[in-house]
């Protein structure tokens, strides 16, 4: 699981991803991109992990799209990576635990768009954000994909638009993480916002996780219709009968288990 580019220890029940090439300020190559994406959906599968916490190394999140690697693409080899970084951003919100953004640094375009594909993310006081494509000639579209839902469109128009970055206050001010610390308590933080939202049965969690992002989409009557299923269905498993009998009887829910978490998820061959 873990490459030279893409970091992964598993620490109890967290599963630590890490973008490490901080020489190449962690753009996102299509090889970067394929890294993440098979390291995070294998991360949340190691025994024992609860959430899944992505992070990266040295000074900078994600500078986004590595040119280098773009430039001399035709129109099928564009599709094929903006492919692949679609594929990696909704496969976050696809993987049955929690995935938890622990941002260090300047977030910027595609690297903004991962902070957004997290399901919570935390940020330094220093952490800057950006989709600065409306300066140039290329405008951001796909990272406003996912910024546009965590923030709402006119903020994700005023980023798209402007190209200006914004502090990490601000983001959070507008929705984009939720928590912003000192650097010396990012790891804390973050670990502990990660258990917090992973607390509880790990089957629930799933389904909870799954349902909001379909319903989230969707008008307001048919969202009430996804939800009123789905919960229905969970009240009558063995997970939601305990939780209800948890709370009748003023005792902590006890739920299937975990499996020993392995010290360190093992290197794989690339």
């Amino acid at each position: 699981m873990t490459t030279e580019q893409v970091l992964v220890e598993v620490t109890g029940d967290l599963a630590t991803v890490t973008l490490n090439q901080p020489d190449r300020r962690n753009s996102l190559s299509e090889s970067m991109l394929r890294d993440i994406g098979a390291a995070t959906a294998r991360a949340a599968e190691a025994p024992g992990v609860r959430a899944v916490i992505l992070a990266a190394a040295g000074p900078v999140f994600s500078a986004g799209h590595d040119f280098s690697d773009m430039i001399e693409r035709d129109l099928d080899g564009m599709r094929r990576l903006l492919t692949v970084c679609t594929d990696v951003m909704l496969g976050l919100a696809r993987l049955p635990v929690p995935v938890v953004a622990c941002v260090q640094g300047i977030a910027t375009a595609a690297g903004c768009q991962l902070v957004a594909s997290c399901d919570l993310a935390v940020a330094v006081e220093e952490a800057s954000f950006a989709t600065p494509g409306g300066k140039g000639g290329w405008f951001c579209h796909t990272p406003l994909v996912a910024v546009a839902r965590a923030i709402g469109a006119r903020r994700a128009l005023e980023l798209g638009m402007t190209g200006d970055p914004i502090d990490a206050r601000t983001a959070l001010a507008w929705g984009l993480v939720n928590r912003v610390v000192p650097r010396a308590e990012l790891v804390a933080e973050t670990h502990k916002l990660a258990r917090a939202a992973s607390r509880g049965s790990l089957a629930s969690k799933a389904s909870g996780k799954r349902t909001f992002y379909r319903q989230v989409e969707l008008d307001v009557e048919a969202a009430y219709a996804e939800a009123v299923e789905v919960m229905a269905h969970s009240a009558t498993t063995a997970d939601g009968r305990e939780s209800m009998r948890a709370f009748l009887e003023k005792r902590p829910g006890v739920y299937p288990a975990l499996a020993a978490p392995a010290a360190r998820v093992a290197p794989a061959a690339r």
